[in-house]
Protein backbone atom coordinates (compact mmCIF):
# COMPACT_ATOMS: atom_id res chain seq x y z
CA UNK A 1 0.00 0.00 0.00
CA UNK A 2 2.79 2.46 0.87
CA UNK A 3 4.50 1.84 -2.47
CA UNK A 4 1.22 2.59 -4.26
CA UNK A 5 1.27 6.12 -2.83
CA UNK A 6 5.06 6.59 -2.93
CA UNK A 7 6.40 4.47 -5.83
CA UNK A 8 9.88 5.97 -5.45
CA UNK A 9 10.39 3.34 -2.75
CA UNK A 10 10.58 0.74 -5.51
CA UNK A 11 13.15 2.59 -7.63
CA UNK A 12 16.46 0.69 -7.67
CA UNK A 13 19.69 1.26 -9.61
CA UNK A 14 22.21 -1.60 -9.84
CA UNK A 15 25.80 -1.86 -11.04
CA UNK A 16 28.07 -4.91 -10.91
CA UNK A 17 28.96 -4.18 -7.25
CA UNK A 18 26.39 -1.73 -5.95
CA UNK A 19 22.70 -1.20 -5.34
CA UNK A 20 21.26 2.32 -4.93
CA UNK A 21 17.76 2.88 -3.57
CA UNK A 22 15.73 4.56 -0.86
CA UNK A 23 16.26 2.90 2.53
CA UNK A 24 13.78 1.58 5.03
CA UNK A 25 14.02 3.05 8.52
CA UNK A 26 16.51 0.47 9.82
CA UNK A 27 18.74 0.94 6.77
CA UNK A 28 18.56 4.70 7.23
CA UNK A 29 19.81 4.24 10.79
CA UNK A 30 22.63 2.05 9.47
CA UNK A 31 23.83 4.58 6.91
CA UNK A 32 23.55 7.32 9.54
CA UNK A 33 25.89 5.24 11.71
CA UNK A 34 28.33 5.05 8.79
CA UNK A 35 28.36 8.86 8.71
CA UNK A 36 28.78 8.96 12.48
CA UNK A 37 32.03 7.00 12.12
CA UNK A 38 33.35 9.60 9.64
CA UNK A 39 33.24 10.44 5.95
CA UNK A 40 36.67 12.04 5.69
CA UNK A 41 39.82 12.46 7.86
CA UNK A 42 39.22 14.82 10.79
CA UNK A 43 41.96 17.23 9.65
CA UNK A 44 40.38 17.68 6.17
CA UNK A 45 37.49 19.83 4.99
CA UNK A 46 36.53 18.52 1.51
CA UNK A 47 32.80 19.35 1.74
CA UNK A 48 30.65 22.41 2.33
CA UNK A 49 28.77 20.33 4.92
CA UNK A 50 30.89 20.63 8.12
CA UNK A 51 31.03 16.89 8.80
CA UNK A 52 33.71 17.15 11.49
CA UNK A 53 32.20 20.04 13.48
CA UNK A 54 29.63 18.02 15.42
CA UNK A 55 29.62 14.84 17.44
CA UNK A 56 29.07 11.41 15.86
CA UNK A 57 25.48 11.47 17.14
CA UNK A 58 24.90 14.86 15.50
CA UNK A 59 26.27 13.59 12.19
CA UNK A 60 23.92 10.63 12.32
CA UNK A 61 20.91 12.83 13.08
CA UNK A 62 21.88 15.19 10.23
CA UNK A 63 21.76 12.30 7.74
CA UNK A 64 18.37 11.12 8.97
CA UNK A 65 16.79 14.57 9.18
CA UNK A 66 18.03 15.57 5.72
CA UNK A 67 16.60 12.36 4.27
CA UNK A 68 13.18 12.93 5.85
CA UNK A 69 13.18 16.66 4.98
CA UNK A 70 13.91 16.04 1.33
CA UNK A 71 11.20 13.41 1.00
CA UNK A 72 8.67 15.58 2.82
CA UNK A 73 9.42 18.64 0.68
CA UNK A 74 9.36 16.74 -2.64
CA UNK A 75 7.42 18.27 -5.53
CA UNK A 76 7.71 17.61 -9.28
CA UNK A 77 9.04 21.17 -9.62
CA UNK A 78 11.76 20.82 -6.96
CA UNK A 79 13.08 17.49 -5.73
CA UNK A 80 16.11 15.84 -4.18
CA UNK A 81 16.64 12.08 -4.34
CA UNK A 82 18.94 10.61 -1.67
CA UNK A 83 19.88 7.11 -2.79
CA UNK A 84 21.59 4.96 -0.18
CA UNK A 85 24.49 3.00 -1.66
CA UNK A 86 24.68 -0.68 -0.70
CA UNK A 87 27.89 -2.67 -1.16
CA UNK A 88 27.86 -6.37 -0.33
CA UNK A 89 24.41 -5.81 1.15
CA UNK A 90 25.39 -3.08 3.63
CA UNK A 91 24.95 0.71 3.41
CA UNK A 92 28.23 2.52 2.71
CA UNK A 93 27.15 6.07 1.80
CA UNK A 94 24.67 8.24 -0.09
CA UNK A 95 24.52 9.41 -3.69
CA UNK A 96 22.07 12.23 -4.28
CA UNK A 97 20.77 14.15 -7.23
CA UNK A 98 18.69 17.32 -7.10
CA UNK A 99 16.77 19.36 -9.63
CA UNK A 100 14.49 22.34 -10.02
CA UNK A 101 12.01 22.48 -12.91
CA UNK A 102 13.59 19.33 -14.30
CA UNK A 103 10.74 18.74 -16.72
CA UNK A 104 11.81 21.88 -18.60
CA UNK A 105 15.48 22.42 -17.72
CA UNK A 106 16.53 18.75 -17.84
CA UNK A 107 19.49 19.39 -15.53
CA UNK A 108 20.46 17.73 -12.26
CA UNK A 109 23.07 18.54 -9.64
CA UNK A 110 24.61 15.71 -7.68
CA UNK A 111 26.49 15.21 -4.44
CA UNK A 112 27.68 12.23 -2.46
CA UNK A 113 29.50 10.98 0.57
CA UNK A 114 31.07 7.64 1.40
CA UNK A 115 32.03 6.22 4.77
CA UNK A 116 35.74 6.67 5.44
CA UNK A 117 36.34 2.94 5.74
CA UNK A 118 35.07 2.46 2.18
CA UNK A 119 37.35 4.99 0.49
CA UNK A 120 39.87 3.77 -2.07
CA UNK A 121 37.77 0.90 -3.44
CA UNK A 122 36.41 2.63 -6.54
CA UNK A 123 32.94 2.81 -5.01
CA UNK A 124 32.72 6.60 -5.37
CA UNK A 125 33.18 6.38 -9.13
CA UNK A 126 30.77 3.50 -9.56
CA UNK A 127 27.97 5.10 -7.53
CA UNK A 128 28.28 8.31 -9.56
CA UNK A 129 28.12 6.29 -12.78
CA UNK A 130 24.94 4.63 -11.52
CA UNK A 131 23.36 8.00 -10.76
CA UNK A 132 24.38 9.42 -14.15
CA UNK A 133 22.81 6.47 -15.93
CA UNK A 134 19.54 7.08 -14.11
CA UNK A 135 19.69 10.79 -14.95
CA UNK A 136 20.65 10.55 -18.61
CA UNK A 137 19.40 7.19 -19.84
CA UNK A 138 16.18 6.92 -17.85
CA UNK A 139 15.09 10.46 -16.93
CA UNK A 140 16.29 12.19 -20.09
CA UNK A 141 18.65 14.73 -18.52
CA UNK A 142 20.61 17.04 -20.80
CA UNK A 143 23.23 18.05 -18.20
CA UNK A 144 24.60 16.95 -14.85
CA UNK A 145 26.39 19.46 -12.62
CA UNK A 146 28.67 19.03 -9.62
CA UNK A 147 30.36 21.40 -7.18
CA UNK A 148 33.67 20.53 -5.54
CA UNK A 149 36.23 22.36 -3.41
CA UNK A 150 39.43 22.87 -5.47
CA UNK A 151 41.44 20.82 -2.95
CA UNK A 152 39.04 17.86 -2.97
CA UNK A 153 41.28 16.00 -5.37
CA UNK A 154 39.49 12.66 -5.20
CA UNK A 155 36.12 14.17 -6.18
CA UNK A 156 37.73 16.22 -8.94
CA UNK A 157 39.46 13.10 -10.23
CA UNK A 158 36.15 11.23 -10.43
CA UNK A 159 34.50 14.13 -12.27
CA UNK A 160 37.29 14.46 -14.81
CA UNK A 161 37.39 10.70 -15.36
CA UNK A 162 33.67 10.77 -16.16
CA UNK A 163 33.96 13.61 -18.67
CA UNK A 164 32.87 16.67 -16.68
CA UNK A 165 34.15 20.04 -17.88
CA UNK A 166 34.87 23.24 -15.90
CA UNK A 167 31.80 25.47 -15.54
CA UNK A 168 32.93 28.40 -13.38
CA UNK A 169 32.78 28.74 -9.60
CA UNK A 170 30.23 28.92 -6.81
CA UNK A 171 30.72 31.14 -3.72
CA UNK A 172 29.22 30.11 -0.38
CA UNK A 173 29.61 30.85 3.31
CA UNK A 174 31.28 28.40 5.71
CA UNK A 175 31.87 29.47 9.31
CA UNK A 176 31.34 33.10 8.37
CA UNK A 177 33.85 33.22 5.52
CA UNK A 178 33.49 32.91 1.77
CA UNK A 179 34.60 29.64 0.22
CA UNK A 180 34.73 28.84 -3.47
CA UNK A 181 33.76 25.60 -5.16
CA UNK A 182 34.69 24.53 -8.67
CA UNK A 183 31.56 24.05 -10.78
CA UNK A 184 31.70 21.15 -13.23
CA UNK A 185 29.24 20.15 -15.94
CA UNK A 186 28.69 16.95 -17.91
CA UNK A 187 26.63 17.00 -21.10
CA UNK A 188 24.56 14.12 -22.34
CA UNK A 189 26.84 13.85 -25.36
CA UNK A 190 30.04 13.65 -23.28
CA UNK A 191 28.40 11.09 -20.98
CA UNK A 192 27.45 8.94 -23.97
CA UNK A 193 31.08 8.95 -25.17
CA UNK A 194 32.39 7.45 -21.89
CA UNK A 195 33.02 3.79 -21.21
CA UNK A 196 30.58 2.77 -18.47
CA UNK A 197 29.82 -0.31 -16.39
CA UNK A 198 26.48 -2.03 -17.03
CA UNK A 199 23.70 -0.34 -15.07
CA UNK A 200 20.13 -1.54 -14.66
CA UNK A 201 17.23 0.54 -13.37
CA UNK A 202 14.02 -1.02 -12.07
CA UNK A 203 10.87 0.40 -10.54
CA UNK A 204 10.82 3.63 -12.53
CA UNK A 205 7.36 3.04 -13.97
CA UNK A 206 4.92 5.07 -11.92
CA UNK A 207 7.61 7.48 -10.70
CA UNK A 208 7.73 9.72 -13.76
CA UNK A 209 5.36 12.36 -12.44
CA UNK A 210 7.47 12.71 -9.30
CA UNK A 211 10.36 13.89 -11.49
CA UNK A 212 8.16 16.20 -13.56
CA UNK A 213 8.38 14.12 -16.73
CA UNK A 214 5.93 12.08 -18.79
CA UNK A 215 5.77 8.30 -18.78
CA UNK A 216 7.23 6.42 -21.70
Amino acid sequence: MLDDHWPLRGLTVRTPRLELRLPDEEELAEVAEVAARGVHPPDARPFLTPWTDGTPAQRARHVMQLHWTRLGAWTPEKWALDLVVFHEGRPVGIQDMRAQDFGVRREITSGSWLGLEFHGLGIGTEMRQAMLHLAFADLGAAYAASLTFPDNLSALSVSRKLGYRPDGISRDLLHGRVVESQRLRLSREDWADQDRPPVTVSGLVGCEEFFGISAG
